[in-house]
């Protein structure tokens, strides 16, 4: 019998909303780390303002914890404290 190939499991890149980070640097963020156009990135970023958190693109693991890293170090840069996190689908 033929072993079935698992498809490699996706991950989501969260963001969560704080108090601290602006609303621009978010937009920011989604264009340039996730490639969002403008209004791909103010839709995810408004989600993420009212709901807590936002799902800003999926990915392979490996992608998804670069992903997470780049926020992380752009935040870190600018003394915020947004959090992402790679989160199985």
């Amino acid at each position: 019998h033929k072993d079935k190939v698992e498809p490699p499991k996706k991950f989501k890149v969260v963001l969560y909303n704080d108090d601290y980070t602006s609303m621009d640097f978010v937009v920011v963020l989604l264009e340039t780390i996730f490639r969002r156009s403008k209004a791909e990135a103010t839709r995810i970023m408004l989600n993420i303002h009212n709901k807590g958190k936002g799902i800003a693109g999926v990915y392979s693991k490996e992608i998804a914890e670069t992903k997470v890293a780049q926020v992380k170090q752009a935040a870190t840069q600018y003394g915020l404290p947004l959090l992402a996190e790679a989160e199985p689908e």
